[in-house]
């Protein structure tokens, strides 16, 4: 199957979009390959797009990808909070959720328990 992200936004002027942030793992082009066979049109784009850029394509939803980094590293890549703002949907995997909390004041930190899994969040 022919890779059908592109660097330019000739694909979201005719179809249903989503970005993929990418922030540094290796999955973000298979998350982009998943939504892609949805038949759901995606793009990946660096997480240093602002959100303006990301808001410039028109997508339906955002998903912010894993990485390998702690979000309270010294040059950890973060979200733009403005993305918050735009009204549209983000869905946050791994480093993602946590990018997601730490822009919008929540805390992240350690469990103790292993990074794979099911992992008990409490919203307060």
């Amino acid at each position: 199957m022919a890779d059908q992200t592109t660097s330019g936004a000739a694909g979201a002027e005719t179809h249903d979009t989503v970005i993929v942030i990418d922030f540094g793992a290796q999955y973000a082009q298979l998350i982009a390959r998943r939504v892609r066979e949805a038949r759901v049109f995606s793009e990946v784009m660096p997480h240093t797009a602002t959100a303006a850029q990301v808001a410039a394509r028109h997508p339906k939803a955002v998903i912010l990808s894993g990485g390998p980094q702690s979000v309270y590293a010294e040059g950890a890549p973060q979200v733009d909070p403005e993305l918050f703002e735009s009204g549209i949907p983000v869905f946050g995997i791994c480093y993602g959720f946590q990018a997601v909390a730490a822009a919008l004041g929540g805390d992240v930190a350690r469990t103790g328990l292993s990074e794979f899994g099911r992992t008990e969040t409490t919203v307060m």
